[in-house]
């Protein structure tokens, strides 16, 4: 016999998405942190541009290709169990990336960090599905983005300033703790569905159910409307995460000659704007029901604002700080994809329709970020570092074009 509620179902909702926000903000802290610390890792474990752009990746690594396996667990196990056992894992790798001796081991526990967040994304938009209407969803999905990007902002100056003031390490100690406690809320707390507390169901999910996931993947990747979204994620995502998650400190220091907390306030600023940006284009898009258009147009935009640091306009610095807001701005664009692999691929295939749009991101954040330390120690050992420099932003402002380009290419079909 199913127990009726104990409690109204708003407070339950709440206290749900809640845990599973605080799971999604600490991703959100875990992947841009590096930017903040770059000079700290770079001392620590004596390693140079590129072997730094590799351990910040690593993150990245194991993300891109978690994302898939996420997605079937999502659509299977349900996301109380990926919560829980994700926040474990995340809580494990987050302490041995604290007090890691050498690279070796600081790579390890950040590729443990990886893997243990990349299941908070796609967990939490399986819950929304079952929890809100289809009408709200990317309205809810934008308030997600909001928050998580919340996350990041304090891993840009916050962290920066905490860091001049006390050791890194004693950060990531605390985070790993928190992780652990997140583990333990997630399985006392976290309900797949309404019905599980007694409640009526919200939406017309499918119920978890023993997927055929080599069928369902290969139904999500033979529909050609999954692949356009896969492009401008890889373009417009993997350039934004591998700027404002590691490079952008470093550089906005060598060519503007910033203190790293000023430079760090910067990425940050960016990644407000993203947090602004992702409500507002949620709420547009959902009242104007013309998802690519509003994808498109941020693209574009966010493309052509990489043109004045591909210039080297000599600006000052509240000039380059409300720059890098109004980029953040345009960022979030590439969200919608996620909404539109959602509705342009059957219902039971949702966590992994969303999963396989959402790799294209962290892949391209992964190949980027070394790629950019490797321009930098290129130029470096040419006695040109100025030069390197500027091939790596030429590097991210390309990807963003090819971005903005692939999404004249998507096509938006209604929900089923």
């Amino acid at each position: 016999m199913t127990r009726g509620p104990r409690t109204s179902f708003g407070a339950a909702r709440t206290a749900i998405v809640a845990i599973a926000l605080a799971s999604y903000v600490l991703s959100f802290f875990h992947r841009t942190a590096p930017a903040a610390i770059a000079g700290e890792l770079e001392r620590a474990f004596a390693i140079p541009g590129a072997m730094l752009g590799a351990l910040a990746a690593t993150y990245f690594y194991v993300y891109t290709v978690l994302q898939v396996p996420v997605g079937v667990l999502a659509d299977t196990v349900g996301p109380r169990k990926l919560l829980a056992g994700g926040s474990l894992v995340a809580g494990v790798g987050s302490l041995a990336f604290a007090l890691a001796p050498t690279f070796a081991v600081a790579a390890a526990g950040r590729t443990l960090v990886g893997a243990g967040v990349s299941v908070a994304f796609i967990a939490i938009l399986k819950l929304h599905a079952a929890w809100f209407a289809p009408r709200q969803f990317a309205t809810v999905v934008g308030l997600t983005m909001l928050a998580g990007n919340l996350g990041a902002v304090v891993a840009g100056a916050p962290l920066a300033f905490v860091v001049a003031h006390a050791s890194w390490r004693t950060v990531f100690v605390a985070l790993g703790v928190v992780s652990l406690a997140l583990a333990a809320a997630s399985w006392w707390r976290v309900r797949d569905r309404p019905e599980a507390l007694g409640y009526e169901p919200v939406a017309q999910a499918p119920p978890l159910v023993r997927l055929d996931w080599r069928a369902a993947l290969r139904a999500v990747l033979a529909n050609r409307h999954t692949w356009p979204a896969c492009v401008v994620n890889a373009g417009v995502g993997g350039s934004y995460l591998a700027f404002a998650g590691l490079w952008a400190v470093p550089w906005l220091e060598r060519r503007y000659g910033m203190p790293r907390v000023v430079a760090a306030e910067h990425a940050s600023l960016m990644l407000l704007g993203v947090a602004c940006g992702a409500l507002a284009i949620g709420v547009v898009s959902d009242r104007l029901g013309n998802r690519r258009v509003v994808m498109r147009c941020c693209a574009v935009a966010y493309a052509l604002a990489w043109i004045p640091w591909l210039a080297g306009v000599a600006w000052p610095v509240a000039a380059t700080l409300a720059w890098c807001f109004a980029m953040g701005l345009c960022i979030p664009g590439f969200t919608l994809s996620w909404t539109i692999a959602k509705e342009a691929n059957r219902p039971e295939h949702a966590g992994i329709a969303t999963s396989v749009v959402n790799t294209a991101i962290f892949l391209g954040a992964g190949v980027l970020q070394p790629l950019v330390g490797w321009a930098v120690d290129r130029g470096r050992a040419a006695g040109d570092v100025d030069a390197g420099w500027q091939a790596g932003i030429a590097i991210l402002a390309g990807a963003a074009a090819v971005g903005a380009l692939a999404s004249f290419a998507v096509r938006e079909k209604a929900p089923r």
